[in-house]
């Protein structure tokens, strides 16, 4: 099942629970729209982390991809690691329930206003294919933002 939930209270940031759920413009949208829950500005040369409290849940074999859209790219916004890659063990985790954040950077020399219930980015949902020979993995996700990145 593929669907968009607001993360447990526990793990809200801001204390703000969303009010927009993600959602596609168009019936041939491949992107969920991704709305900021609060009031932010990037300046220049400078990144920002924004906490959405939503969080993801689909299948094994999926992956969800977080991008900045068009016009923000118009605007000298991207995603600071380019595209962000949500596997399907994020939804739930222990450290921020899947939490989905975007780590934008603002590399035009102008600030870069967001207003709460402003696009941030987009989700994509996509399958993914493993190779036929790949040894068994055992390892398992024990936490969140960044934890699969060796120490």
């Amino acid at each position: 099942m593929r669907k968009f939930e607001i993360v447990d209270n526990n793990f809200l940031q801001y204390g703000i629970v969303p009010q927009k759920m993600p959602q596609r413009a168009t019936k041939t949208s491949a992107g969920y729209d991704i709305y900021s829950p609060i009031d932010i500005t990037i300046m220049p040369k400078t990144m920002e982390m924004i906490w959405t409290n939503i969080k993801a849940c689909f299948e094994n074999d999926e992956v969800l991809l977080l991008c900045v859209t068009s016009g923000m790219g118009k605007h000298g916004i991207m995603v600071a690691n380019t595209i962000g890659v949500i596997d399907s063990d994020y939804y739930g985790n222990i450290s921020n329930d899947g939490n989905l954040g975007f780590r934008l950077y603002n590399f035009s020399d102008k600030p870069y206003v967001i207003k709460a219930g402003d696009k941030i980015g987009q989700g994509i949902f996509m399958k993914y294919l493993i190779v036929d020979d790949e040894p068994e993995i055992t390892n398992t996700r024990v936490g969140g933002f960044g934890s699969t990145v060796k120490k």
